[in-house]
């Protein structure tokens, strides 16, 4: 597999959706922005939250600044819908700031992705809520044993 192709590649069925989302996932809980920025084409266009992305660099580069501020990130997705190039999911996670207070981000993603299964378009609406630590209930990646399991909306 080059570095320009990953798969599982579009028109997607239920089972290569699935791969598709826990392999984002897992991905983003290495919170390595080299190795998650890798999965977008090197023009990719990105809305997270009110900040606008576009092309691998400055995705690794939000990533980063993401990550040095939101410190124990653990993140669960689910698949919601796709449709042939396009997959929605919906997500969690939790972390905490420098002063050692916990969020829990709820949000929502739609995917779209190239022919070579890198993606190209990335939109996501995200909300935080401030949680107390004995409230968490994301700990590092996802065991493979829970893979696909659906995570409650509160």
């Amino acid at each position: 597999m080059s570095e320009e192709s990953r798969p599982p590649f579009p028109p997607f069925t239920r089972e290569t959706a699935l791969k598709k989302v826990q392999a984002a996932e897992d991905a983003w809980n290495t919170r390595d922005p080299h190795r998650v920025a890798l999965a977008y084409t090197p023009d990719t266009v990105w809305r997270n939250r009110d900040t606008f992305v576009t092309g691998r660099a400055e995705v690794e580069a939000f990533l980063a600044g993401k990550w040095e501020r939101e410190l124990d990130y653990a993140l669960r997705k689910n698949l919601w819908a796709f449709d042939r190039n396009r997959i929605g999911v919906r997500f969690q996670y939790e972390c905490r700031d420098a002063e050692g207070q916990w969020f829990r981000g709820y949000g929502n993603e739609l995917w779209e992705f190239a022919d070579n299964g890198l993606m190209a378009r990335r939109e996501a609406s995200i909300n935080d809520v401030a949680i107390d630590e004995s409230e968490r209930r994301i700990f590092g990646p996802r065991p493979e044993s829970e893979h696909g399991v659906e995570f409650p909306p509160r």
